[in-house]
């Protein structure tokens, strides 16, 4: 089973290669969801955060609290990088389970979805790491589109994250995403890219 990495900044076209790639009979694993339910479902990973970051990030029937937690490492990037550097440990392990299942299962190939992949560590998970990649201008019109939002806080989101540099220095192989590009020609070629990684 292929173990691949899908990563890239907001609006460039990640859903649409996942798409693709679940038609070859891919599981799709979202890192964001698998870190949100460790958050809910895991004792462990709960004790760990209330250990460094205090009760005061739980509710009051002892669950931890996201928005709490939220308001304590935001603004601070040196608890910022506590709090990854707790759940990036969690988050590996789960989807290292997930990975294991699917192969047992006889998917042909796992893909893990997170933006930041590859800061995180997981793309050492992986077989082969695949950056999606769209200019800028055309991905700050599509998440406004997207998200409904304004296009001061769609630049500033855009603005937020890693540059395409940052992509091609990382990733295996780099899917472009270009302003002439219909979603049908894109998930084309998207198919074809994982087809040829399916089979190597």
């Amino acid at each position: 089973m292929k173990r691949i990495g899908i990563t890239g900044p907001t609006g460039a076209g990640k859903t649409t290669a996942l798409q693709a790639l679940e038609e070859l009979g891919a599981l799709i694993l979202d890192a964001d969801a698998v870190y949100h339910r460790l958050l809910e479902e895991d004792p462990a990973l709960c004790q760990a955060l209330t250990d460094r970051f205090g009760a005061g990030i739980l509710n009051e029937a002892g669950k931890l609290d996201r928005k709490k937690l939220g308001s304590v490492v935001f603004g601070d990037p040196a608890a910022l990088e506590e709090l990854n550097g707790i759940t990036h440990g969690f988050i590996q392990k789960a989807l290292e389970a997930e990975m294991a299942r699917a192969e047992k299962d006889g998917r042909p190939a796992a893909a893990i979805d997170a933006i930041a992949l590859i800061e995180s560590g997981c793309d050492r998970q992986c077989d082969a790491v695949v950056g999606i990649l769209a200019p800028a201008e055309l991905r700050i019109r599509r998440i406004m589109a997207r998200d409904g939002i304004v296009e001061d806080y769609a630049r500033a989101r855009v603005a937020a994250q890693k540059d395409e540099a940052f992509y091609r220095a990382h990733c295996d192989f780099i899917l472009e995403n270009g302003p002439e590009d219909t979603p049908e020609a894109f998930r084309q070629r998207a198919l074809e890219l994982f087809r040829g990684l399916l089979k190597r």
